[in-house]
């Protein structure tokens, strides 16, 4: 076209943009970015939002900020796009600002808001944002669901997501498989495998991701044999397992001590399939050794595997050997840890707990001592738990907002245990003076 001296227009370079960010060629899409420049059409916004979806997938999110600075008249594609690189950079605040700012919203930016807050972690936000777009009268579509199904999965809230089950079936009629998926996926992970399995039993097709979701439900509720039976149906009905299949079968038959099971499945897939195994399958063998105390087999795997063993091997051995109180091998474990990433905060309470578990308190005192020597702190553990469609989240601190309450009911609590249990329980078991 340039030899021809054809001088092309915003089409052109849309077209061609775009085909530079499905190539992968971020090199060739900045140099289009400089024909564009010369040519004037920098500010035309098919160019650019073609030039932000080009930064946002290929290349930083300063560069993506500025093409959509240098467009005159951004639409909504223009800001949706650029949303969605600030929540996959991180940024939430910046997306937040960017979507308050736009002049006109639609379904697929309110999906962009909804699926980035699943996604990075801000869930509650993705909630909200789904309720204040359904009040704001934009009708959620098929890709709203998975997200926001998601991400009421993520904090275990199964009253949230059953009203989502049922905005789904309002606005859809019939859902489709990553709507079906998703909530055959949400109900395992809240603990409710008869719901899961309802919806998997009803589906017309099942296709890999619908066995791997009850594989995996199988697996976070520790029902090791019905993953195993279902993986076996799985392959009776000619679906090839994959990666994650693999994966979720291991987890399950880790988290119900089937040990052998497992092994067994792991060496079959290496012998046929080597070509599904990754870290994260060896890293499991791992771990399903240790935790059943099968310390020198598990060292041996360690050792034998194609590739050399990161943090989380060693906190897989580590983990083992606080249950089972072998604090030679937990202190190598240990060491490994830090020799990989110094300022590993877990593998010094790892370590700790297991002295501690052992009676070892001067070993104990010595690790806390090093950790504040070091300026390390603890991240205090988490939980929450979901009362009437509201989840209230707890830290191992005394900042909550109701902690007067919370206490108060503990030590009712105590007090009834008093009747039903020895003293000698309750202190091994229970620390009163704490509350």
């Amino acid at each position: 076209m340039f030899v021809s001296r054809i001088r092309p227009n915003e089409f052109t370079f849309g077209t061609v943009l775009h085909s530079s960010t499905v190539l992968g060629n971020v090199e060739f899409g900045k140099q289009l970015h400089g024909c564009v420049i010369k040519t004037g059409l920098v500010s035309n916004v098919f160019v650019g939002s073609a030039l932000v979806d080009l930064y946002v997938k290929l290349s930083t999110i300063e560069e993506a900020q500025k093409a959509f600075e240098d467009t005159q008249y951004p639409n909504v594609v223009s800001y949706t796009t650029l949303i969605g690189g600030y929540l996959k950079s991180g940024k939430f605040g910046d997306a937040l600002r960017v979507f308050n700012e736009m002049p006109e919203r639609n379904v697929v930016s309110w999906n962009a808001m909804v699926g980035g807050c699943s996604k990075t972690g801000h869930n509650e936000d993705a909630v909200k944002f789904f309720i204040d777009m359904l009040r704001e009268g934009f009708i959620p579509n098929e890709s709203t669901f998975p997200c926001v199904i998601c991400a009421a999965s993520n904090i275990a809230s199964l009253g949230i997501g059953r009203s989502f089950h049922a905005c789904a079936i309002k606005f859809l009629g019939k859902l489709n498989d990553f709507v079906d998926n998703s909530l055959i996926s949400f109900y395992a992970k809240c603990g409710s495998m008869e719901d899961s399995l309802l919806i998997f039993d009803r589906l017309c097709k099942r296709n890999v991701v619908s066995w791997n979701a009850v594989i995996c439900g199988y697996a976070h509720n520790g029902r090791g044999v019905e993953a195993i039976s279902l993986f076996e149906r799985m392959c009776s009905a000619g679906i090839k397992p994959n990666r994650v299949s693999l994966l979720g079968l291991l987890l399950a038959c880790n988290h119900a001590g089937l040990v052998d099971e497992g092994y067994s499945y792991f060496n079959k897939a290496r012998i046929e399939s080597p070509n599904l195994l990754k870290a994260e399958h060896y890293a499991c063998v791992v771990d399903l050794l240790a935790r059943s105390g099968r310390f020198a087999e598990a060292e041996n795997f360690l050792y034998r595997m194609p590739f050399n063993p990161g943090v989380g091997f060693w906190k897989a051995i580590l983990g083992g050997c606080q249950i089972h109180h072998n604090m030679e091998l937990g202190e190598l474990a240990a060491r490994n840890i830090l020799a990989l990433d110094p300022g590993d905060v877990s593998s010094y309470v790892m370590l700790s707990n297991a002295h501690s578990a052992a009676g070892r308190w001067s070993d104990v005192s010595k690790l806390r001592t090093e950790m504040k020597e070091k300026g390390m702190t603890r991240i205090p553990g988490s939980s929450w738990i979901e009362i009437r469609g509201k989840v209230h989240a707890f830290k191992a601190d005394h900042d909550h907002n109701k902690n007067d309450e919370i206490y108060v009911l503990l030590r009712n609590f105590f007090e009834h245990l008093r009747e039903y249990e020895s003293s000698d329980w309750l202190n091994n078991y229970c620390d009163f003076s704490a509350i």
